[in-house]
């Protein structure tokens, strides 16, 4: 009998939206996080080699330049504060896409192990709050504007960044710090502009 782990993240009672995450899925999420920064180490975009000041990748191939990685981990802190979200589109989709992810990564494991994935985080995702919600909302509206902007690989590697996102933002360890810098930052910064707004209060943001 397989025993099954319930990861809980560290927010008060009242401050956490309630998502399942299978094993499956957190390996879904780990496998696509994996290939993106493989492919970049590998000499996925940046200055040529041989030119002034390039690094050069291994096996001769591009420079590794870190703000290819920029787009992706965007990405996925948008796709963190999706889930943060304690409903509305935003919210529910999410949902959605952890269900996606979930589903594929267990018909992967099954077909390939013959073993079934199991819960291993559970009510686990801190919340945005009406600070957090002001940030997400004004990014929404700027990324819907923009969106022709962006070349469409940045937008592929964007979008690939928010569904490793709503996979990883309530998973152990590490992707749980994700979710814990990304939420309260969001809520802070979001409260910040509201007293610097209605109040004339320009405190420092910590």
């Amino acid at each position: 009998m397989t025993a099954t782990t319930t990861v809980t993240l560290a927010a008060g009672v009242g401050e956490m939206t309630s998502y399942t995450l299978t094993s499956a899925g957190l390996a879904l999420g780990i496998a696509l996080l994996a290939v993106e920064h493989v492919t970049w180490w590998r000499g996925g975009g940046g200055k040529k080699s041989g030119g002034p000041g390039a690094a050069t990748a291994e096996g001769g191939g591009k420079a590794k330049d870190p703000m290819e990685l920029i787009p992706g981990w965007f990405g996925i802190a948008f796709g963190t504060l999706m889930v943060a979200c304690p409903a509305g589109l935003l919210g529910y989709a999410s949902g959605f896409l952890r269900w996606g992810g979930n589903g594929i990564g267990g018909a992967i494991m099954s077909w390939m192990t013959g073993a079934d994935a199991q819960t291993i985080a559970n009510s686990s995702a801190p919340r945005i709050d009406q600070g957090g919600a002001l940030v997400v909302t004004a990014l929404v509206v700027t990324l819907w504007l923009l969106r022709k902007k962006f070349p469409k690989a940045t937008r592929g590697k964007f979008k690939k960044g928010v569904f490793i996102g709503v996979l990883l933002a309530i998973g152990t360890g590490v992707f749980a710090m994700i979710g814990n810098l990304v939420v309260p930052g969001a809520n802070d910064l979001g409260n910040w502009a509201l007293d610097a707004v209605l109040h004339a209060d320009f405190g420092v943001l910590v």
